[in-house]
């Protein structure tokens, strides 16, 4: 029997990592624990996404808690290696780029258990991203690693990891999407009740990278271009808790058109998201969820991780460039019947098919019988 363990912290990890738990959970010879650090961890950020998920109880959380990075990382490192040494995992399971992705990585490969990367070799090439960090050294220390598209491949070979540690299997945040169509679908009417909106008649915004939120002058910036835009069409803005927090800090109120909403479940937010006419974001899973839905993505930063969603998908990087980000808008807003569903075509991207997951847990499952040999 082989022990995997499955490191989650933030939303973006367990959105990630439900459908590959329910993978290996089918395999008879490996045992799945869940492993929460508690980076996340309030309602809405965390319970809400473990029972719509259908995730079961962590088998341990950590529950590390809102630090700085230094002070994150050094207390999931501690409380992990206590962890896996009691455990004994044959194999850690990291998701994505988040403070918990890095710890549980780096605190397994000083203990000698073997690490498997999910969506590993995405790069921004921006090292300001304390997530472009976490990657890259995450990436140099993993054992297999998982990657959604050909970019993320070419990234890996450039810095000199070896071929046989790399697969391509796709985005698994597609699983979770397909997964869930039916109940997103049964969900709409509800949602867009209580947030008393018409679909396909409203926008939908997300901010919470560090280098957006933290500095008061680029956030005051993004809330002028929401508001500009926000004359053009009305704007939902589910808040982020800790830009939440920046944002009463700088006194700032939301203009008629934009409208703030408490952060939503997942359900609750593809549902938002699938109605909606465009979105603007700083997030790399919604512009990839976005790009799979066919919905118009405006990414709020100067480079992005997700190159194959500008190649393929409906992306554009607009960075804070108003007059840019204005002339698409009304090129989409123009293109399109006002309020009526247009007719969204799903973006054909290589394995992004809602089966990462199920190749991920058969390239596991052979990893851990050649290791045991």
């Amino acid at each position: 029997m082989f022990k995997v363990s499955l490191v989650v912290g933030a939303r973006p990890n367990f959105v990630k990592a439900a459908p590959l738990f329910y993978a290996l959970k089918k395999i008879p010879s490996i045992e799945v624990e869940l492993v929460h650090t508690g980076q996340h961890y309030d309602v809405n950020m965390s319970d809400v996404f473990f029972s719509q998920l259908e995730l079961p109880i962590p088998d341990v959380n950590l529950e590390v808690g809102s630090k700085s990075h230094g002070k994150q990382i050094a207390e999931m490192l501690i409380k992990l290696e206590e962890h896996y040494t009691s455990s004994k995992p044959d194999l850690v399971v990291v998701f994505g780029d988040t403070n918990s992705t890095l710890a549980g990585a780096l605190s397994a490969v000083k203990l000698g258990i073997k690490v498997a990367h999910v969506e590993a070799g995405v790069r921004s090439f921006d090292m300001t991203m304390p997530e472009e960090i976490n990657r890259i050294l995450v990436d140099r220390i993993s054992d297999l690693l998982f990657i959604p598209d050909k970019y993320a491949n070419s990234n890996l070979k450039k810095e000199g990891i070896p071929p046989h540690k790399i697969f391509l299997v796709g985005n698994i945040v597609i699983d979770t999407l397909v997964k869930y169509q039916g109940k997103v679908e049964s969900m709409e009417k509800d949602v867009m009740n209580k947030a008393n909106l018409n679909p396909f008649q409203y926008a939908v915004a997300t901010i919470h990278r560090a280098g957006n939120v933290d500095e008061e002058k680029r956030l005051k910036e993004i809330m002028n271009i929401l508001e500009r835009l926000a004359q053009k069409i009305p704007i939902v803005f589910p808040v982020h808790p800790r830009t939440r927090k920046k944002i009463e800090e700088m006194g700032y109120k939301p203009e008629k058109g934009l409208k703030f909403l408490e952060p939503l479940g997942y359900l609750e937010f593809i549902a938002l998201l699938k109605n909606s006419r465009i979105v603007f974001t700083d997030s790399g899973g919604v512009q990839t969820e976005s790009s799979y839905l066919g919905i118009p993505c405006l990414t709020l930063r100067e480079n992005t991780e997700w190159i194959i969603t500008l190649r393929k998908g409906t992306n554009h990087l607009v960075g804070y460039d108003i007059d840019l980000i204005e002339r698409i808008v009304d090129k989409i807003l123009n293109g399109e019947p006002k309020g009526e569903k247009v007719a969204r075509k799903p973006s054909k991207i290589e394995y992004w098919d809602g089966k990462t997951s199920e190749r991920i847990s058969e390239i596991i499952s052979n990893f851990l019988k050649e290791q045991s040999h």
